[in-house]
C-alpha cells in the first residue's frame, strides 16, 4: 500500500497537471459502488489532496473536483442498481460478498433518505447506499438532491484536511507552529476520544464526562492563548493568503449562516416546533443549549476583552474571544444532530454529530477567512458550544434517556430550519459585503 501510494504521489508531482484529474478519479472511485470498498479511497485522497494544498491547486478546485467526482460515483452506483435491480447481486464481487449489499440495504430500509446523508460518511456503507436506493427505485431528483447535499459535506470533511496539510508545509509559517499546534491537536484527540469510547461501551456517565471534558479544554484554552500566538498567526496566515473576490461571496453567505439574527430565528423556529408537537423534553435541551451557549459567550467575552485581529479596513467593534459565530452555530446545529441521533445505535449517532459539525465548522472558518475572528477564538466558541450541548443533555437525561423525536415532528422541523437559514444567509449576501472590505 505505502510503495504504491508513494508512486502515484511521485508521478503527480512530476506530472502536477493530473493532479486535478486524479482528485476527480479517486473521489469517483471512493463513492462507486463495490470499487469504493475495494480501493483505498480515502488514504489515496488524503495524500493527493495534501499534494494539492502544496501550491498546485486552490482549494476551491480540489473541493469542486471532490464534489463532481463523487456525485457521478453516486449516479452510476444509483443507475446500476436501477438498471439490475435484484439481479445485481449475481454481479463480480458482490456474488462472493453478499455482505456488502446486505448491510446497506437493511440500513436504506431501516433510515431511507437519511441513510444517504449518515452513511456517507461510513466507509463500508458509502460506495454502496447509491445503489441500494437505485435497486428500491427511490426517485431520481428525491436521491440526486440527498446526493449533492452529502457530496458537498463529505467533500470538505475528506479533503479539506489534507488540503490544509499541505498547504501548511508549505508555507513559511512561525517557528511554535506546529508544537503549538500538537497541543491543540492532542486535547481535542482527547475530547474526541472521550466521546467516543464513553459512547460505545454506553457509559451512564457519558455525557457528564464529555462535558466536564470539554470545559476543562474550555478553560485552557482561555488561561492559555496568548501562549498560542504562533498557532493563531500561523492559521491566520494560511487561510488569509487564499482570500480573492471570487471566493468572497461565498464565504459571506457561509458566515451570514451564523449571525445573531440567523440564529436566534433558528433556534425559536426550532423551540417553537418543539413546543407545538409537545416534545417538552427536547424543547428544554434544544432551549438550555441555544441560550446557555449565547449567555456564556456574552459573558466570556466581556470577562475577557480580547481584541479582534486588525484585518478588516473597519474592524468591528465588539470584543472577540469567544466566536459568537462559532457557539451559536455549533450550538444549533449539535442540537438538531443529537436530536436526529435519537434512538439510533450509537455509531450513527456519532455520524450524525459529524454531520452537524460540517456546516458549524465552515461558519467558524468563514470567520477566520474574513479576519474577524483568531483561530482560538473559533475553537474556544465551538468548547463552549460542546459544553453546553452535553450538560443541558446530561441534565435532561437525568432519570431517563432522550426518546426519539417522532417523523411528523421531523416533516415541520427541516423545511422551516431551512427556509430561515437561507433566508437569513441570502440577506447577508446582499447587505453584508461592505462589512467585510478587506
Amino acid at each position: 500500500m505505502g510503495s504504491w501510494l508513494d508512486s502515484i504521489t511521485s508521478w503527480l508531482s512530476a506530472n502536477p497537471s493530473w493532479l486535478g484529474a486524479a482528485v476527480f478519479l479517486v473521489s469517483f472511485l471512493e463513492c462507486m459502488a463495490i470499487a469504493g470498498i475495494i480501493v483505498p479511497g480515502t488514504v489515496a485522497l488524503f495524500a493527493i489532496a495534501a499534494l494539492a494544498g502544496s501550491g498546485i491547486l486552490p482549494l476551491s478546485e480540489a473541493l469542486l473536483l471532490g464534489l463532481l467526482g463523487g456525485l457521478l460515483g453516486d449516479f452510476v452506483s444509483y443507475f446500476l442498481g436501477r438498471r439490475f435491480h435484484q439481479n445485481i447481486r449475481r454481479l463480480p464481487g458482490l456474488r462472493h460478498h453478499p455482505e456488502w449489499i446486505a448491510g446497506a440495504e437493511t440500513y436504506f430500509q431501516r433510515y431511507g433518505i437519511a441513510s444517504l446523508l449518515v452513511g456517507r460518511f461510513i466507509g463500508p456503507l458509502r460506495p454502496m447506499l447509491p445503489m441500494v436506493a437505485g435497486m428500491f427505485d427511490m426517485p431520481f431528483v428525491r436521491f440526486a438532491v440527498v446526493s449533492v447535499v452529502a457530496a458537498a459535506g463529505w467533500s470538505v470533511a475528506y479533503i479539506l484536511p489534507g488540503w490544509a496539510t499541505g498547504a501548511a508545509i508549505r508555507l513559511p509559517l512561525p517557528e511554535g507552529f506546529w508544537p503549538q499546534a500538537a497541543v491543540v491537536g492532542a486535547g481535542l484527540a482527547i475530547l474526541l476520544g472521550i466521546a467516543i469510547q464513553t459512547s460505545v461501551r454506553r457509559k451512564p456517565y457519558a455525557t457528564k464526562l464529555i462535558a466536564c471534558a470539554s470545559l476543562t479544554l474550555l478553560i485552557a484554552v482561555f488561561l492559555g492563548w496568548p501562549y498560542l500566538a504562533h498557532l493563531d498567526q500561523g492559521v491566520m496566515t494560511l487561510v488569509q493568503e487564499h482570500r480573492s473576490e471570487t471566493a468572497q461571496n461565498f464565504v459571506v453567505l457561509v458566515t451570514g449562516l451564523g449571525d445573531f439574527k440567523t440564529q436566534f430565528c433558528a433556534a425559536a423556529v426550532l423551540l417553537m416546533v418543539l413546543v407545538a408537537a409537545r416534545q417538552w423534553r427536547h424543547a428544554i435541551f434544544a432551549c438550555s443549549t441555544t441560550l446557555g451557549a449565547a449567555i456564556l459567550n456574552q459573558t466570556m467575552k466581556h470577562t475577557f476583552a480580547r481584541a479582534r485581529p486588525e484585518v478588516l479596513a473597519e474592524p468591528l467593534a465588539t470584543y472577540s474571544m469567544p466566536s459568537g459565530h462559532a457557539s451559536a452555530s455549533f450550538a444549533l446545529f449539535m442540537t438538531l444532530a443529537v436530536l436526529a441521533g435519537r434512538g439510533q445505535p450509537v455509531r450513527l449517532r456519532l455520524t450524525w454529530l459529524l454531520l452537524g459539525a460540517i456546516p458549524a465548522a465552515s461558519i467558524c472558518v468563514s470567520r477566520v477567512y474574513l479576519g474577524v475572528h483568531w483561530p482560538t477564538d473559533v475553537l474556544a466558541g465551538m468548547l463552549l458550544a460542546f459544553f453546553t450541548c452535553s450538560a443541558s443533555l446530561a441534565f435532561v437525561q437525568n432519570k431517563q434517556s432522550l426518546p426519539a423525536l417522532p417523523m411528523r415532528v421531523w416533516y415541520w422541523l427541516i423545511p422551516a430550519m431551512v427556509a430561515v437559514l437561507i433566508g437569513f444567509a441570502v440577506h447577508s449576501l446582499t447587505h453584508g459585503l461592505v462589512r467585510y472590505e478587506y
